[in-house]
C-alpha cells in the first residue's frame, strides 16, 4: 500500500498562505471618508481585487481539501453494535499450539470437517469451524436470492445510508477490526491501518460520492445513419445481475472481504463471499458487522452471505459447487494461478462470468533522474515489506538504473538490517514486520534465493525463516535483500509473496524497460525519475494493468479499474468499471419524437411483392444512409419517395 498521509507541515503551510493573502488585503487597504465619500485609489483597488479572488479560491480549496465529504450529501448513517469476539480484546491470553512433525497444530486437524484457526505471529489458538457443505451452500445462495428481490427495488439513498453507517462504524471501530485482522493474519496494527482499513474507508467513500453517478443510466450517441439518427435515441441502463459471489484471499482478511461486498450491495445485488479458510474466524466477525449494519438500517442481513470449506478432495466438492452454482451471476476471484485454473474449470459449468485477479511481479523502476535516494529508499521498504511482503501490488523488482543502482544497494543493506520482527498487536513491543500467514511456503521461498545465490545473484540479508524468541509457534521469514539478480533466474519469473528484496541493474532507461516486462505477468508498477516526459514513456512501455508514476501502488487507492493482463489475470474490478461490471448493462433504444417512430415500408412488407423493387430500395436506403456525398444523397431520397409504395 502507498505511503498515504496528511502531512501537518502541508496543512500549515497552506493556512499560513491564506492568512497571508487575507493580511496583504488589508494592509492594502487605503480608505478613508472624505465628506462621506469614500476615496480609494484605482491601482489599489485593482489589486485589491486581485488579491481577495486569491484569497476565496485558497479558502474554498483548502475547504474541499479538508472536508470532502461534507459537499455529498448523504443519508443519515444509522448506529450499531457488534460484540466483539474474545480473542479480539487487548491482551487476549488463548492457549497456545503445540507442534507435529515441524507443522503447528491446535490438535483439531486431524478432523476434516473442521477448519482450525489460530494467530500466525503468536501460535495462539483462536477456535475451529465445521467446514460447510454443498447442501450449506445451496442455503446461503438461495437466502441471499430471496433478500436481493426487494433490495434491488431500494433507491441509491437506501444503499447510501448502508455505507455511511457502515463508514461511521469502521472509523469508530479501527482498533479492534485491526486488531481482529491481525490476530487471523499475523501483520502488524500499523499495516492492518494502511492496507487493511484506509483503502476500505477509501472504497466507502468513493462510492458514497460517486457511485450513483456511474450507475445512472449512460447516453449514447444512438445511429449515424442519416434517416434513424433524427429520432431515434440510445441508452445502457445497469441493472443489478441478482446474486453474486466472491472468492477472496487471506492476505488483507477486512478489505478483501469488504470490498467485494460493497460494490456488490451498492449495485443492487446480493453476494455470497467465499473467504479463504486460512481466516474464517476472521471474516465471521467482519461478515457480521454488514449484517448488522443492514439490519440497522432496516434491510434484510441474509443479503450478504459468508461461506468457507476445506479445499476440494475427492469425498469433498464444496468448493467446486460453489464455483460452478448456477444462481451466481458473477464471480470476482482473488488468488493464486492454480486456484483459479480449477475455479474457472467449475465456473464455465454454469458460464458465469469471471474476473480474475492472481498477483504479480511488479517492478519498481528508479530512473538516472531520481535525486534523492534516500527518500525513495522508504518508499521501498514499505512497499516490499509491509504485511511481510504478501501483497498482490507488493513491489517484487527493484530495478535501479546503472548510475544510482550502487548506492541504492548500499542505502537499502543499512536500513534492511534494523528491521525488527514480532507481533504487536497487544502493543507490547515496537515492531517493522510481523509474520507471514503460514510456514509452507518457507521451503520454497529458501529455495528461489539459494538458486539465484548459485546463478551469481548476492545475498545481503536474510534468505531463511526465522525462529522468534518470543513467539516460537509464529510463522517469521527473515526480512531478505538479494541484489545482482537477472531475469534467468527463477525468483526473478516467479511471485514470491515473502519478505524478499530483489533488486535488478538496468543499463539505462531502455534496459529497465526490457529487465520489467522479462516476467510473465502484468498487474503493476512503478517508474520514478524528476523527468516526467521519460517516466510518461517508461509507463506507456510497461506492460501491465496498473502502472503509478513517482508513487507507489496509487492506483489503486484512486479508485482506478483494477486488474492484470498476462499472468496477473484478466478484468477489472474497482471505480466505475468494477461496479458497472456487476450490473446487466441493458442497452434501450427509444423514439425521441412522439409522432415519429420506424415503419416497415410498402416494398419491404411481407409478402414481398417484388424482389427486384425491394433491392433497389434497400440499397436507396443504405446509400442515402451512408453516403459522405450530399448529391448522391438527394438523388437516394427522391428514389426511396419514387418507389416508397
Amino acid at each position: 500500500m502507498s505511503h498515504i498521509y496528511l502531512n501537518s507541515t502541508m496543512l500549515q503551510q497552506l493556512n499560513h498562505t491564506v492568512q497571508e493573502y487575507v493580511s496583504d488585503w488589508m494592509r492594502s487597504q487605503t480608505l478613508h471618508f472624505n465628506n462621506t465619500k469614500l476615496v480609494t485609489d484605482s491601482t489599489t483597488m485593482k489589486t485589491n481585487s486581485t488579491t481577495f479572488l486569491i484569497t476565496i479560491v485558497a479558502a474554498y480549496i483548502l475547504y474541499r481539501w479538508l472536508f470532502p465529504a461534507m459537499q455529498t450529501p448523504t443519508s443519515k448513517p444509522v448506529k450499531f453494535e457488534i460484540p466483539l469476539p474474545e480473542a479480539a480484546q487487548k491482551h487476549w491470553k488463548g492457549k497456545r499450539m503445540h507442534s507435529v512433525s515441524g507443522n503447528s497444530t491446535n490438535g483439531s486437524s486431524d478432523d476434516s470437517q473442521r477448519i482450525p484457526c489460530h494467530c500466525p505471529a503468536t501460535g495462539q489458538v483462536l477456535g475451529s469451524f465445521s467446514s460447510m457443505t454443498e447442501k450449506d451452500i445451496d442455503v446461503l445462495v438461495s437466502k441471499a436470492a430471496q433478500a436481493q428481490k426487494e433490495w434491488r427495488k431500494t433507491s441509491f439513498e437506501e444503499r447510501i445510508q448502508f455505507l455511511v453507517s457502515l463508514q461511521d462504524y469502521i472509523l469508530a471501530n479501527q482498533d479492534a477490526i485491526a486488531r481482529v485482522a491481525c490476530r487471523d493474519s499475523g501483520k502488524t496494527m500499523l499495516d492492518a491501518s494502511m492496507g487493511e482499513i484506509l483503502v476500505t474507508l477509501e472504497k466507502v467513500q468513493w462510492i458514497i460520492q460517486h457511485g450513483k453517478k456511474a450507475l445512472q443510466p449512460s447516453k449514447r450517441p444512438g445511429p449515424t445513419n442519416f434517416f434513424m439518427k433524427w429520432y431515434k435515441g440510445a441508452e445502457v441502463r445497469y441493472e443489478p445481475l441478482g446474486v453474486v459471489g466472491a472468492l477472496v484471499s487471506w492476505n488483507y482478511p477486512f478489505h478483501n472481504l469488504l470490498g467485494p461486498i460493497i460494490a456488490a450491495v451498492f449495485a443492487g445485488n446480493a453476494i455470497v463471499v467465499k473467504c479463504s479458510e486460512q481466516v474464517v474466524w476472521s471474516s465471521e466477525y467482519f461478515v457480521s458487522i454488514c449484517k448488522k449494519c443492514l439490519e440497522s438500517c432496516g434491510q434484510n442481513p441474509d443479503l450478504v452471505q459468508l461461506c468457507y470449506s476445506n479445499p476440494p478432495t475427492a469425498t469433498d466438492n464444496t468448493a467446486n459447487h460453489f464455483s460452478s452454482h448456477p444462481q451466481l451471476k458473477h464471480l470476482t476471484f482473488i488468488g493464486s494461478q492454480p486456484v483459479a485454473h480449477h475455479v474457472l474449470a467449475e465456473a464455465s459449468k454454469s458460464l458465469t462470468p469471471v474476473c480474475v485477479e492472481l498477483g504479480g511481479k511488479d517492478a519498481f523502476i528508479c530512473l538516472d533522474s531520481v535525486k534523492d535516494l534516500n527518500a525513495l529508499s522508504s518508499i521501498i521498504m514499505r512497499g516490499t515489506f509491509q504485511s511481510s511482503g504478501q501483497n498482490c501490488i507488493g513491489i517484487e523488482r527493484v530495478i535501479v538504473s546503472a548510475k544510482n543502482y550502487d548506492k541504492m544497494v548500499s542505502i537499502l543493506e543499512k536500513r534492511i538490517s534494523k528491521l525488527r520482527l514480532g507481533s504487536d498487536i497487544d502493543n507490547l513491543e515496537d515492531v517493522d514486520m510481523g509474520a507471514m500467514i503460514s510456514d509452507n511456503r518457507f521451503s520454497q521461498i529458501e529455495a528461489l534465493i539459494e538458486n539465484a545465490v548459485k546463478q551469481g545473484a548476492r545475498l545481503l540479508h536474510g534468505g531463511t525463516r526465522y525462529k522468534h524468541p518470543n513467539y516460537p509457534q509464529g510463522h517469521y521469514f527473515q526480512p531478505t535483500l538479494l541484489v545482482d539478480v537477472t531475469p534467468e533466474m527463477d525468483i526473478a519469473q516467479n511471485e514470491v509473496f515473502g519478505p524478499v528484496l530483489t533488486m535488478m541493474r538496468g543499463q539505462n532507461t531502455e534496459d529497465c524497460i526490457r529487465l520489467a516486462n522479462s516476467a510473465p505477468f502484468g498487474l503493476g508498477g512503478s517508474v520514478f525519475g524528476n523527468d516526467y516526459t521519460e517516466c510518461n514513456y517508461v509507463a506507456d512501455q510497461l506492460h501491465s494493468g496498473n502502472v503509478a508514476i513517482n508513487d507507489f501502488a496509487t492506483f489503486y487507492v484512486c479508485q482506478l479499474p483494477f486488474g492484470g493482463i498476462n499472468g496477473s489475470g484478466y478484468g477489472k474490478f474497482g471505480g466505475e468499471e468494477g461496479l458497472t461490471g456487476l450490473c446487466n448493462a441493458k442497452s434501450v433504444c427509444y423514439d425521441k419524437l412522439p409522432f415519429i417512430s420506424t415503419q416497415i415500408p410498402k416494398p419491404l412488407d411481407y409478402p414481398i411483392r417484388s424482389n427486384r423493387a425491394a433491392w433497389k430500395f434497400v440499397k436507396n436506403f443504405n446509400t442515402g444512409s451512408y453516403t459522405r456525398s450530399l448529391w448522391v444523397r438527394i438523388r437516394s431520397l427522391l428514389s426511396l419517395a419514387k418507389n416508397a409504395n
